[in-house]
């Protein structure tokens, strides 16, 4: 397995867009990495959106990112109105939201779903980053579902196991209107991040893996 770097020290750090389409994709996607990245202070701007919410979802969700976020002095969250499950029927607003997203900064790293999703919202929302950043960096995170969709990823992130605990314990205490779904609890979140840490020979046990598309060497 070859180990690669991501490069910060022109800028003091990476600019990061992690794009989700509803109020808990972000973390359970990509938190773990996030918080690896916030810790080894790695990160010098982030902008966390989220596209789909409620009243209830989107104050789970500002409270869910304040407690990422922690130590990331220039941040930026957003959670938009638009209805959970019917993204598709409003693609046109929500990719001028990306326009407005590609117009206030140039990410380093772009974080968004994977592009063989089986939901249709995260398909989309998959589709709308790589249509407006064409030339970025862009790992698409998995997540876990009755669909089976996960696939086989190129890419991982080892985490701590205190990494590892603490994504799942911001989840667990964040989003309240979740726990009554039957896959929404540490047993899901801590296996899959096991497995990944296992192909991907983690020390550590845990892993967050990405699926990438285009590199330049």
């Amino acid at each position: 397995m070859i180990s690669l770097t991501l490069d910060q020290s022109a800028k003091g750090g990476l600019n990061i867009l992690a794009l989700g389409a509803h109020c808990d994709d972000i973390e359970i996607g990509c938190g773990g990495t996030l918080l690896r990245l916030i810790e080894n202070n790695q990160v010098r701007h982030l902008t966390w959106v989220v596209f789909a919410s409620n009243s209830i979802r989107k104050q789970e969700a500002f409270s869910s990112a304040a407690k990422f976020l922690e130590g990331i002095e220039s941040q930026e969250v957003q959670v938009l109105d638009f209805r959970d499950a019917f993204l598709s029927f409003s693609a046109m607003e929500i990719k001028e939201h990306f326009e407005s997203i590609k117009l206030a900064f140039n990410p380093d790293l772009i974080f968004t779903h994977y592009r063989e999703d089986r939901h249709q919202d995260h398909r989309l929302i998959s589709d709308l980053t790589w249509n407006t950043f064409r030339n970025h960096f862009i790992l698409e995170y998995e997540i876990p579902k009755y669909d089976g969709d996960l696939g086989i990823p190129q890419c991982f992130a080892q985490l701590s196991p205190a990494q590892a605990e603490k994504k799942i314990d911001i989840l667990m205490n964040a989003f309240e209107s979740q726990k009554g779904k039957h896959w929404f609890d540490r047993d899901t979140f801590l296996a899959l991040m096991r497995i990944r840490g296992l192909e991907s020979a983690a020390d550590s046990k845990y892993a967050e893996a990405f699926h990438t598309r285009k590199w330049l060497l």
